[in-house]
């Protein structure tokens, strides 16, 4: 089961903000999703080979064509923030 204290830090990673009424709640969806992985991680899959998508259903893929875009200033424009032809976001990196 997942602590109370990962979920707060898998919120804050995914900044998300949880009043404290929703932590339980959260750990135990959360605890539910990590048990089905962890069934799926059990499946005997020797002889199974990896696959990208699943063979024998086509392509829907639209044809590669050029087409015009909007305006990167049309596109900034929609941008909480920007440092001139930039969005801004805040550093994830430390």
């Amino acid at each position: 089961m997942i602590s109370e204290t990962e979920v707060r830090r898998v919120a804050r990673l995914a900044r998300l903000s949880l009043r404290p009424e929703e932590v339980p709640l959260l750990r135990e969806q959360l605890g539910r999703i990590l048990e089905h992985v962890a069934r799926l991680g059990a499946l005997d899959l020797d002889g199974v080979a990896p696959t990208a998508r699943v063979p024998g259903l086509g392509r829907d893929l639209r044809p590669d064509v050029p087409e015009a875009c909007a305006a990167a200033e049309d596109i900034l424009s929609n941008a909480p923030s920007r440092e001139g032809r930039f969005f801004k976001v805040p550093k994830v990196i430390e």
